[in-house]
């Protein structure tokens, strides 16, 4: 694991390029760096877990989710943004052909190099304590990076170039799959290859009621298993199964079961 990029862990967290959005819906590819802490992944696939001093590739039009913890109380990360006009204008610059890719990950791990710590660090002078880079500044580094990047990890060609939509796909594989995750049906719809229209209509057809029930019912089902089978605690599941907050997910929980998720882990435990 390549060391530390030395006083440059002083700084909380930086971002280059757009703003990155809150969803659990990835809108652009991004670089994450982390810097301090621990991060633990999820995309509907697999776990991934990435530690101080590792770094990854985020990739877009995927469902992801992650969890940091603190070390010592201190979480710190670099993340950059490489959305598709930027992607577009360094393909153009360096005449890359676009290339369709069939990798299915969220969190691409990437091969280690020197380069990418000695990167980060070559960010502090244009670092403001905002959380940003010099404007002036973000796209010479974003081309820096993506030139170590290819040069180090050359398959990420087929991802990055890729500015292709969704293909239609299984939408009960996938639903199965990603009922856990808090997006919008048109966000469903969107990674399934399908118009809203489309998705309510083909949905319907395969589960009998409406995507916005289903989800509903599926998560409590889910829900019980873990509180009745697992022992877990409300309060640990809510945000991991889809729910906004504990408590609307406790008032859904009783008007389907007749009880509360707490009572019944309390009768589990027993």
């Amino acid at each position: 694991m390549p060391d530390l990029p030395g006083n440059f862990t002083e700084i909380k967290s930086c971002y280059i390029g757009p703003e990155i959005s809150p969803e659990q819906f990835i809108h652009e590819h991004f670089f994450l760096y982390l810097l301090k802490g621990k991060i633990e992944g999820y995309d509907g696939y697999k776990r991934y877990v990435l530690h101080a001093g590792q770094y990854c590739l985020v990739r877009k039009n995927h469902l992801a989710r992650y969890n940091k913890q603190q070390d010592g109380g201190e979480f710190a990360k670099v993340v950059v943004i490489l959305d598709e006009p930027f992607l577009k204008s360094y393909r153009y610059k360096y005449d890359i052909k676009q290339i369709r890719s069939s990798s299915a990950d969220a969190f691409v791990p990437l091969e280690q190099s020197d380069l990418i710590p000695d990167f980060v660090k070559s960010l502090k002078p244009y670092y403001h304590p905002s959380g940003k880079i010099t404007p002036a500044f973000a796209d010479v580094k974003r081309e820096e990076l993506l030139l170590i990047l290819l040069q180090t990890n050359p398959g990420l060609a087929e991802i990055l170039f890729d500015f292709g939509v969704p293909q239609k796909i299984d939408l009960e594989a996938f639903m199965q799959r990603n009922y856990k995750f808090n997006v919008s049906i048109r966000r469903f719809a969107y990674l399934t290859g399908r118009s809203l229209s489309a998705f309510k209509r083909d949905f319907a057809a395969i589960f009998g009621q409406t995507p916005g029930r289903w989800l509903l019912q599926r998560r409590l089902q889910e829900a019980r298993f873990l509180l009745e089978k697992k022992q877990t605690k409300p309060s640990d599941i809510y945000l991991d199964l889809g729910f906004e907050d504990l408590s609307h997910f406790s008032f859904s929980f009783k008007k389907k079961y007749g009880f509360s998720p707490g009572n019944l882990r309390a009768k589990a435990i027993k």
